[in-house]
């Protein structure tokens, strides 16, 4: 029996891996959220972690909200950060394996071309700066995948989808940015791939592969475009309208381009990724 720790389990994708794990009799989840786990406190985290002795910990858990963490630097940097820290003290007093989740907002997203794990991460928004630091508390250890996606939506919590579905029914217009340039990301897609990557370890004699990946669904796109599919797939009455980002200011700054290159993480663990429009049909079935 494989034990696994997940963390913000009451995050969109936190809800992902319960929704998508099923009735696998292989594998026993404990789902936490702040509840039942503080993971900003060390010592809280070693004692939990000590008690329940999991092979692997997912942790989903994040400050996400990019805008407020402008000036809310100290309690993002405490769960973006010095918490990821606190799980990898657990974790290797405990030989437990660590799968975190991080952001194409570690990125400027002033690169031309899909970003590799290997180009230099340098972020512009506090949130970004926050997930970098705790990735350098995690990179270099045997027993840590970093996995970095971008524009997360589901039928769980609050995201684009369920915003540009409740404007569409309620205005004749919307208006979006059409000048960033990414790749929305089906959380339940990205917690299969979670959920194959320890299946690889297990059936490839414990082979755990340590690193930085990168996954987002397949294809590009840009929020305008993005909305439109929405509003179109939803047969809604309003009209999508494509604006700049300069015309539509925010707190935070976010990357102009940020489209992931899912390469490494695709050919290491033979995974196939579904295109963006097919996911987004998908989800929007489900709300259906």
């Amino acid at each position: 029996m494989i034990k696994i720790l997940v963390t913000g389990a009451l995050g969109q994708l936190g809800s992902s891996i319960k929704f998508v794990s099923g009735k696998r009799k292989d594998f026993r989840f404990d789902y936490t959220d702040y509840a039942e786990l503080d993971i900003s406190n060390l010592a809280t985290v070693k004692n939990y972690v000590s008690d329940t002795t999991p092979d692997y910990i997912i942790n989903c858990a994040a400050y996400t909200a990019v805008d407020k963490a402008q000036t809310e630097q100290e309690l993002c940097f405490r769960l973006n950060a010095e918490a990821v820290k606190n799980l990898r003290l657990a974790a290797n007093q405990n030989n437990s394996r660590i799968i975190h989740i991080s952001t194409d907002y570690v990125f400027n997203g002033r690169g031309k071309k899909p970003y590799t794990e290997e180009d230099i991460p340098e972020p512009d928004s506090v949130y970004g700066q926050s997930k970098l630091k705790g990735e350098l508390y995690l990179q270099g250890d045997a027993n840590t995948i970093i996995i970095r996606t971008s524009w997360l939506y589901s039928q769980f919590g609050n995201n684009f989808l369920k915003t540009i579905t409740r404007l569409g029914k309620e205005r004749d217009e919307i208006r979006v940015v059409y000048d960033q340039t990414g790749t929305p990301t089906y959380a339940p897609d990205l917690a299969k791939a979670i959920l194959s990557i320890i299946d690889f370890t297990e059936t490839h004699g414990n082979n755990f592969i340590p690193g930085i990946y990168h996954y987002s669904n397949e294809g590009n796109t840009n929020w305008y475009e993005f909305a439109r599919e929405i509003i179109d797939s939803l047969k809604l009455n309003c009209r999508v309208t494509a604006i700049e980002t300069k015309d539509y200011p925010t707190a935070a700054p976010r990357p102009g381009y940020s489209v992931l290159n899912k390469a490494k993480i695709r050919n290491t663990f033979g995974l196939k990724i579904p295109h963006w429009k097919e996911s987004l049909r998908e989800c929007i079935n489900y709300l259906n």
